[in-house]
């Protein structure tokens, strides 16, 4: 059973910076694609950043493009979103992703319907 556990979130000062982590129970975490998603109450759970399961290769959101930085520690099960510069528009719960294929990805993955696990979600709130 694949468990992705977010934590990192909370309370920031706009301007301020934020380190989100995901931590995944897996066997072999290096075989996972993996992203972040955000989602506000009553929308749809939308893309921020991706990774592919090598680390080499990325792709964001042009709302984070600069300002976010995804990364992933395939030794200790973990990827991240660093998240600098942050605005009132930044807050929402932001949850972590995974993707389990044959083969990683050519690309890193941006859609909700490519990724088969998720976490439970981390409030970021940014106050003004």
């Amino acid at each position: 059973q694949v468990q992705l556990v977010e934590s990192g979130g909370g309370l920031v000062q706009a301007g301020g910076s934020l380190r989100l982590s995901c931590g995944a129970s897996l066997l072999t975490f290096s075989v996972y694609a993996m992203g972040w998603f955000l989602q506000a109450p009553g929308k749809e759970r939308d893309f921020v950043a991706g990774i592919r399961r090598s680390g080499i290769g990325t792709k964001y959101a042009d709302s984070v493009k600069g300002r976010f930085t995804i990364s992933r520690d395939n030794a200790e099960n973990t990827v991240y979103l660093r998240m600098n510069s942050v605005t009132p528009e930044d807050t929402d719960v932001y949850y972590c992703a995974a993707h389990l294929g044959t083969t990683d990805p050519v690309v890193a993955l941006t859609s909700i319907y490519q990724y088969g696990y998720w976490g439970q979600g981390t409030q970021v709130s940014v106050s003004s």
